[in-house]
């Protein structure tokens, strides 16, 4: 009785007294669970496991995207929170590890069904199940290639064809070449690590990953001197420092306010919701060249960023670690995984996916790049702290209110603290 006690005051999940089973409730925050593409996946997930736990409500609590990791933090430092929640692969997830549940022991069911485990894990295990694969490459509105002259047929392969296509759209005068939101700084984090697929290294990915490479080297500045280079020649709209990326930077490509656009690969900003809005017809794709070509490649084979997407972490000081662990799961199983892909065309981590039924031509093209063109997400590979930094710092280069050396020789010092 004296155990029975102690566990209802610790707040277990279902201890049972004479019997009969309490009720508890699993809440879980994400991003996503309020999304009319997403809401499908997310309930078949919460009915598949209410019907094996009658005595147990889930909770979703979808969060601010622009404030997500603030409200987590926050949470996570008083010791309480949600009991399960979504995060972003590699430096979000890792800096949020001390707070997590190790799965090493508990995933062995599931870990062969899944890919993208990397991004969720370290030299001293794994602390969250993958959800989805993720990626960023460019998507262009056809229509407005053709009305600036440029065949849509034959997207730009290499910073030359770039340069020419962003100089033919800039001489049409009706749209920027790019649509950029730069707000909460995430649009450097597509631009980084789009160009630095293509432009480094497998080595120099690895030991930017390892804190080996400084921001302040020639393969990490020249990247930081494209960013300001491209704004500089007119190739994002004014402003883009106050616009959101999520979606205000979308909703306008999907208008047609912007010809190109570096979005992502699954679940939204990606080929099927463009499709909906521009026509599968006038939604084309491509790979980010880079002004830079890694030795180990050539010109004309860019590759673009792929990795472990999101993925769902059990809170250490959850009162219900079990039940959330097997909620994970069941939000990373075949069925509402399948959901998740016909719903919102999220490429799915797990392996049992069938995606024979895809008409997208878009889509087709990046499900047969994925196979052989894929490299690292160098920005997730990078610390929390370099990422937040380089959020303010990409805004000042955009402003012109600090040169590129400044810039590196401040993310130098953060990166050097990071990695102590």
């Amino acid at each position: 009785m004296l155990k029975t006690i102690k566990a209802l005051m610790m707040g277990a999940s279902l201890a049972v007294i004479a019997g009969h089973a309490l009720s508890a409730e699993l809440t879980v925050w994400d991003w996503k669970s309020g999304d009319p593409a997403t809401a499908s996946y997310y309930q078949k997930a919460k009915e598949l496991f209410e019907a094996k736990h009658p005595d147990v409500t889930v909770n979703y609590v979808m969060q601010p995207n622009d404030q997500y990791y603030t409200l987590l933090g926050t949470a996570l430092s008083s010791n309480s929170g949600p009991d399960l929640f979504l995060m972003n692969g590699g430096a979000q997830a890792k800096a949020r590890f001390p707070a997590l549940v190790k799965l090493d022991d508990k995933v062995a069911d599931i870990k062969a069904d899944l890919v993208g485990w990397e991004e969720f894990s370290d030299a001293s295990g794994v602390y969250a199940i993958p959800l989805s694969i993720q990626g960023f490459v460019v998507y262009y509105n056809k229509k407005l290639y053709q009305d600036a002259g440029l065949d849509p047929a034959n997207p730009p392969k290499t910073w030359a064809d770039l340069s020419k296509m962003c100089e033919a759209i800039k001489t049409k005068g009706e749209v920027p070449c790019f649509a950029m939101g730069n707000k909460e700084g995430f649009g450097i984090e597509f631009w980084f690590s789009a160009l630095a697929a293509t432009q480094w290294t497998a080595l120099e990915q690895a030991d930017f990953a390892a804190g080996k490479v400084k921001w302040s080297s020639e393969p990490v500045k020249s990247i930081l001197q494209a960013w300001v280079d491209a704004n500089k020649s007119g190739w994002f709209p004014q402003g883009a420092n106050s616009t959101s990326k999520f979606m205000d930077e979308y909703e306008g490509f999907m208008r047609g306010e912007a010809a190109n656009t570096i979005g992502l690969i699954s679940d939204v900003a990606h080929w099927k919701q463009f499709d909906e809005f521009l026509g599968p017809e006038n939604d084309g794709v491509y790979i980010m060249p880079s002004p830079k070509v890694a030795s180990d490649k050539t010109e004309g084979q860019p590759k673009f960023p792929l990795s472990g997407g999101i993925g769902y972490g059990v809170n250490k000081a959850s009162p219900n670690v079990d039940l959330a662990l097997e909620f994970a799961k069941v939000l990373a199983s075949a069925e509402p995984a399948q959901i998740f892909f016909n719903d919102a065309g999220a490429i799915s981590s797990n392996s049992k996916i069938d995606t024979k039924g895809v008409k997208s031509p878009a889509g087709l093209e990046i499900l047969g790049w994925m196979a052989s063109s894929g490299a690292p997400t160098a920005h997730t590979n990078s610390s929390a702290k370099e990422l937040e930094e380089i959020h303010r710092v990409s805004q000042l280069l955009l402003n012109g209110e600090t040169t590129v050396d400044e810039a590196a020789a401040r993310m130098d010092a953060v990166q050097a603290e990071a990695h102590k």
